[in-house]
């Protein structure tokens, strides 16, 4: 999918950057799922997800196509949006991010720190995104889009560094706009490693799912309250045609299995998982007794969530 000197200056980049995050085996989730479970940590890169290898990768490259470029835009549901501020601020650029309203609170608060330009539009991410081609054509800016090759590279260097670590027979991954699969796909390329994908959304927003099982790109509505990362209602064809190849199946979860997977992140590690971030586990635990005994890989690819919801999500309160 991408060359090894591709993927290796991706590492250097993010390397140069930040150290590697771990992935850990806790007893007490070993113990939950029945299985050798490993969680790769992308809570704990600088800006609490794993989108930012991707920023830094992307605007490296851009920096060298466009060295004139002075401004950027794109659309987010957050962590997207923090990568892009985290990394144009590194090259110097301004940056506006479009999220729509009632976007998380401390999420937009975390890109507001980074210094970008924050604007509130539409009722959801697909609408956010419009708005925001819309601006750039005004505004001569240019739009960082949610899936390209560039975010995808540097979001492999940390399945190439959890696939070098350890290569357990399946992977769960969440899917959003699809970077985070795909650049796991390239990643067990690049490793040579034979682990099984399975790919994971909601069933709030199960586009992707629905793409991949009829082979072409299916618009659906969200619904989600819990898992904002997920919530894509028009997949990227792109992505879909890695997937299609790549993945082995794409299992859907809901609010509640996700909230539960939350919790149990929090009581077995006491780490804190937004609702994407804890798709990956839900998924393992909903699909346990296919992979019991059995050595699994799991991402809590964030922890970005706000204080309410996570205080709901614990007494048991949320969703509901």
């Amino acid at each position: 999918m991408f060359s090894r000197e591709s993927l290796e200056s991706a590492q250097r980049v993010v390397g140069a950057v930040f150290a590697p995050t771990t992935q850990q085996q806790w007893p007490l989730l070993n113990q939950r799922l029945g299985a050798q479970l490993w969680v790769k940590h992308e809570n704990h890169t600088p800006v609490g997800a794993f989108k930012v290898r991707g920023g830094l990768t992307y605007f490296e490259a851009l920096r060298q196509r466009e060295p004139q470029c002075l401004g950027v835009i794109s659309a987010t549901r957050g962590n997207h949006g923090q990568s892009v501020g985290f990394a144009a601020r590194r090259h110097g650029m301004a940056a506006t991010i479009v999220v729509p309203r009632g976007n998380s609170l401390e999420k937009n608060a975390a890109m507001r720190a980074l210094q970008v330009e924050l604007i509130e539009h539409g009722d959801d991410f697909q609408a956010a995104r419009e708005h925001a081609i819309a601006l750039a054509q005004a505004r001569g800016l240019h739009v960082v889009p949610s899936y390209h090759d560039d975010l995808v590279r540097g979001v492999a260097t940390y399945w190439i560094e959890f696939f070098t670590a350890v290569q357990p027979e399946v992977v769960f991954v969440p899917i959003g706009q699809g970077s985070g699969i795909c650049a796991c796909a390239a990643a067990r390329v690049h490793s040579g490693a034979r682990s099984r994908i399975v790919g994971v959304v909601s069933v709030h927003a199960d586009a992707y799912q629905q793409s991949f099982r009829t082979g072409r790109v299916v618009e659906a509505t969200v619904s989600t309250q819990l898992a904002d990362g997920m919530a894509c209602r028009l997949p990227d064809a792109q992505a879909l045609e890695v997937i299609r190849r790549e993945v082995d199946d794409v299992v859907a979860v809901t609010d509640a299995e996700v909230a539960a997977a939350m919790r149990a992140l929090f009581a077995d590690t006491h780490n804190v998982a937004e609702g994407a971030g804890a798709a990956a586990l839900a998924a393992a635990l909903q699909q346990r007794e296919r992979w019991a005994g059995r050595s699994v890989g799991v991402t809590l690819s964030g922890g970005n969530v706000d204080s309410a919801v996570f205080a709901r999500v614990l007494d048991g309160s949320w969703p509901g």
